[in-house]
């Protein structure tokens, strides 16, 4: 390489380091806009989880042909991605091969890295005939339609593209390394039990055409993982890196055991103390405003379901197993996570565009984007939260969101006014008296 190649490519990966890291601040910006809520305990639970889950995968393999098929494409696509520390290091510096001392160790990693590199061109080219061809249920679900389904794709065509360029690349390395009497400075380094193969497409073609054809794979390739890591923000394949934070500030509750709410624990002691004073809390001068019972909008949520949403894989395995969905119903918790992703990102481009500062739009994420129907048709049973592979839980939101209609807007469906009349009127969910209430125990 020149120095102005150097200089060029010191340019490119600071371009487009830079772009990822103010998208990345972005991101981080829309989490914090929603509540606190303390995800810091029990570290070593925390830690656990996000080995086992995020790390080891341990959930995906519920599911063992998308899971094994996951795994080899995880792994590939992380330990692969080692051999751009060496590209850019030779990107910057004009070497070649620079680990290339590191001797019959860096033939084992080079080698590994190609045999990875065919494993993953084959698992998705399996999951391109998964989505496309054979068509699974999850996968052409109605909230898949659009966007969300050409971004599934465009990842799947994207890798394929990557490790094409990635053994290409090689092969014409290895090539070159062979030449009679040497090329350049492509001395013999690295093992290539794939691409030597492909290598002999190059019999017979002028060395200066292979090394065009070296270099062009060269650019492409680490341009093209630039490029990739870049559109993470805007697909939903941004889970790679969210996976691991949103494993380890899951809830570790156990499954079906809600929160209670800080504002309706106030409003008891208030009602129960009447010698409280109800301003007492308010800062010096302000006007008390009454905290908001459960959530209309994404600054409602607390920042872990925010996190969730950014999170979303749209694996679908979720609304899969969704016993509402299942039945007809219009519920769909993938889809509850993909419009609370939306809605955000809306939010922070509202943000964006006010110079820090959020404009009301007349929009929320209740009834704009997720209506009382979805809601309610939730059985509130935890299935998509125990299939999740990275411990999102929609029915947080979905729990927060009915709050809100119960608590702020008194819209509850008419069977549930119903039996919360009869408790308080009965002491029970049935509409007897409380004298009535044990008359089953005289029945033979």
């Amino acid at each position: 390489m020149s120095y102005l190649d150097n200089i060029f490519f010191a340019i490119i990966l600071i371009l487009g380091v830079g772009y990822f890291t103010v998208n990345v601040k972005k991101i981080l910006r829309n989490i914090k806009l929603g509540r606190e809520v303390n995800r810091y305990d029990n570290k070593s639970e925390r830690w656990k989880n996000m080995a086992m889950i995020a790390l080891g995968q341990s959930k995906m393999v519920k599911r063992p042909i998308s899971g094994f098929l996951h795994i080899i494409v995880y792994v590939g696509f992380v330990i692969i991605n080692i051999e751009v520390l060496e590209i850019i290091i030779d990107g910057l510096f004009g070497t070649h091969r620079v680990f290339a001392f590191m001797g019959a160790f860096y033939d084992v990693l080079i080698g590994s890295f190609e045999i990875l590199a065919a494993l993953v061109l084959v698992a998705v080219i399996v999951f391109l005939i998964r989505r496309n061809v054979i068509k699974i249920k999850r996968f052409i679900h109605s909230d898949l339609k659009g966007w969300p389904k050409s971004d599934a794709n465009y990842i799947l065509y994207f890798e394929i593209v990557l490790m094409s360029l990635f053994l290409l690349m090689n092969a014409a390395d290895y090539h070159l390394q062979n030449v009679s009497g040497g090329f350049m400075d492509f001395h013999p380094a690295g093992s290539f039990p794939i691409s030597q193969y492909i290598a002999t497409l190059f019999d017979g073609v002028a060395n200066g055409t292979v090394y065009i054809i070296e270099r062009a794979a060269w650019w492409l390739h680490i341009t093209g993982i630039l490029i990739f890591l870049n559109y993470l923000y805007f697909s939903k394949h941004l889970h790679i890196l969210l996976a691991f934070p949103n494993t380890y500030f899951a809830d570790l509750n156990s499954k079906g055991q809600f929160d209670n709410l800080e504002s309706v624990t106030n409003e008891v002691k208030l009602m129960m103390d009447p010698n409280a004073d109800p301003f007492a809390a308010a800062p010096a001068g302000a006007d008390a405003v009454p905290a908001k019972f459960g959530a209309n909008d994404v600054q409602d949520l607390n920042w872990v379901q925010l996190l969730n949403a950014y999170t979303c894989t749209e694996c679908g395995r979720c609304t899969s197993s969704c016993p509402a969905n299942i039945t007809g119903k219009k519920l769909s918790p993938r889809k509850i996570m993909m419009d609370t992703r939306d809605r955000l990102v809306e939010v922070g481009n509202n943000i964006d565009a006010n110079k820090g500062v959020f404009v009301p739009d007349n929009k929320t994420l209740l009834n704009d984007y997720i209506t009382p129907e979805e809601l309610w048709a939730c059985t509130s049973c935890n299935a998509c939260v125990e299939e999740c592979p990275v411990n999102i839980s929609p029915l947080s939101i979905i729990m927060d969101m009915r709050r809100y209609l119960v608590m702020e807007q008194s819209a509850a469906p008419m069977s549930l006014n119903a039996m919360m009349t009869n408790v308080e009127n009965n002491g029970a969910p049935w509409q007897y008296s409380q004298q009535d209430r044990l008359n089953w125990k005289n029945e033979n």
